[in-house]
């Protein structure tokens, strides 16, 4: 699988389909495999780009660079690098700060913003649960905080309906996170990043997707960062902070449904 040398450190990607360029930027993990079947989804009429972010999966993991904004630049540079034009951003959490950051500083790579179950700033509930989860990690080891995870990740309906899918989920965290140190900076980095200021200054199309009952970063995260970026949409699904896994369908569909209005 292809690798673009970037800021002197390797991103993984992969590329998939046709047509106008789609980068998919995952979570807080940083696989782009996680994405899972939404990958074929996109690339059937896309040209869909994916990538490991840098810490993560089969990237380069250096010891620093773990902030949004770095990241931020590793991706428009993996564009700039591919030579496909503006594309169309899907940021997932961790993703959707990302592409805020994107739109923002790297607007010459950027068509439109799809920013699912993401934020503008941490408030209290995103602190306490996060630093939780990063004790969990640190005290406790990655098994520990995989099956914590789970339980803000996944609605309770979806666990109940579909607990072998969460339980693959559990594993592939516990069997993809190579450096538990470096998981635990990047939880830092989503604690740090705040554009709250800076948002009213996006000028892309901008699609805020969320689900109703995301316990990571619940629907209020999604309207506060909608109402803060001039023009954006508002899309609220049945569903937790997966809500491309748990409804791959109505995600797809409304996603879809944006990128080729614009």
């Amino acid at each position: 699988m292809p690798t673009a040398r970037v800021d002197d450190i390797d991103i993984h990607y992969l590329l998939e389909g046709e047509g106008d360029p789609v980068m998919l930027i995952t979570g807080l993990g940083g696989a782009g495999r996680s994405w899972g079947e939404q990958i074929g989804r996109f690339a059937h009429g896309y040209l869909t780009v994916v990538p490991d972010h840098r810490g993560a999966g089969a990237s380069s993991h250096p010891e620093d660079g773990y902030t949004i904004a770095r990241l931020a630049a590793d991706m428009a540079e993996l564009l700039r690098s591919l030579g496909t034009g503006p594309a169309h951003l899907v940021g997932s959490s961790t993703g959707g700060a990302i592409a805020q950051v994107m739109a923002l500083d790297h607007r010459d790579v950027v068509r439109s913003i799809s920013l699912v179950s993401s934020w503008a700033k941490a408030d209290n509930w995103f602190r306490h649960q996060f630093a939780v989860r990063k004790t969990t990690l640190e005290r406790d080891g990655i098994a520990a905080y995989a099956e914590l995870s789970a339980l803000f990740l996944y609605s309770p309906a979806y666990v109940r309906d579909h607990y072998p899918a969460v339980r693959t989920w559990i594993d592939n965290v516990v069997n993809g996170t190579r450096d538990p140190a470096i998981l635990a900076k990047r939880i830092d980095m989503i604690l740090d990043f705040d554009e709250t200021t800076r948002l009213p200054r996006i000028d892309v199309p901008t699609l805020v997707v969320v689900g109703s009952g995301d316990a990571c970063t619940p629907p209020h995260c999604s309207r506060d960062l909608a109402s803060l970026i001039p023009g954006a949409r508002l899309e609220v699904l049945e569903g937790g902070h997966l809500v491309a896994a748990e409804q791959p369908d109505g995600f797809h569909g409304v996603v879809r449904r944006f990128i080729d209005a614009h």
